[in-house]
């Protein structure tokens, strides 16, 4: 990694990103952001942390275990890390969210295309492996886990961020060798499903307490606008769910 290191804010992060809050988010939407050195991020370490993801009772449901839960937890972090403008993706129960998802019609592309022919493809050209999305995170897990030990002789959620970063921009750089898929489109996977739980319905387990939608000022699911409607000032309106209603 270069010597010369440049601080990325939060604040910046949600600038550059230029996604609608609430909506669905596309795959390649968000420039690169691993690699710089943002302020305030520690990774979770299974065996020490008192953190936010090991207050939970760790009920997965595609996940079979902790190792792996803690490695996605961490490169959710550092994607979308805590800081003073609002929770990060721990906080923001994204694992949990990603967890649930892969478990479901999202994980085994249900709903999708799945025969051949199979080919790597152009970018722009969307998915094209022949592996479902729960056999992508799996795997690209396991190469986490496996590029930490190779290069730092620790496993991933041992390492120091700036370490979780060097790893995880060589997968951004399609510099990992995976099976039936590029690194670099399973990097996109998990960028696009970390702003996803972020940013999605708290009904779908991210997004605890609405955290995401206020560090964004979105209003949520109201029922009507009728009281502020005519207004022509900015209304900051207390968030709600589906749940809620």
């Amino acid at each position: 990694m270069s010597e010369e290191k440049k601080v990325i804010t939060r604040r910046d992060f949600l600038k550059t990103t230029g996604i609608a809050t609430g909506a669905l988010i596309g795959g390649g939407v968000i420039g690169g952001l691993v690699g710089y050195n943002t302020k305030t991020v520690n990774p979770v370490n299974p065996s020490t942390s008192n953190g936010h993801v090991m207050e939970k009772n760790p009920g997965f449901q595609f996940f079979k275990n902790n190792r792996d839960f803690q490695v996605l937890s961490n490169a959710t972090e550092r994607i979308l890390p805590k800081d003073d403008l609002g929770p990060g993706a721990i906080e923001l129960d994204v694992p949990y969210f990603i967890d649930h998802q892969l478990a479901g019609q999202y994980g085994s592309n249900t709903r999708e295309y799945m025969h051949g022919p199979f080919a790597v493809g152009a970018p722009t050209q969307g998915y094209q492996s022949r592996l479902t999305r729960a056999e992508v995170f799996k795997q690209g897990i396991e190469k986490l886990e496996e590029e930490a030990n190779k290069r730092f002789q620790k496993g991933f959620s041992d390492l120091e961020p700036a370490q979780m970063d060097e790893i995880l921009t060589a997968f951004q750089k399609d510099e990992i060798a995976m099976v039936g898929v590029t690194s670099a489109f399973f990097f996109r996977l998990l960028r696009t499903a970390t702003l996803e739980g972020a940013y999605s319905d708290p009904m779908y387990s991210g997004n605890k307490n609405m955290g995401g939608w206020k560090m964004k000022g979105f209003p949520g699911h109201q029922m009507a606008y009728m009281n502020v409607i005519e207004s022509e000032k900015f209304q900051k309106i207390e968030p709600m769910s589906l749940g809620d209603m």
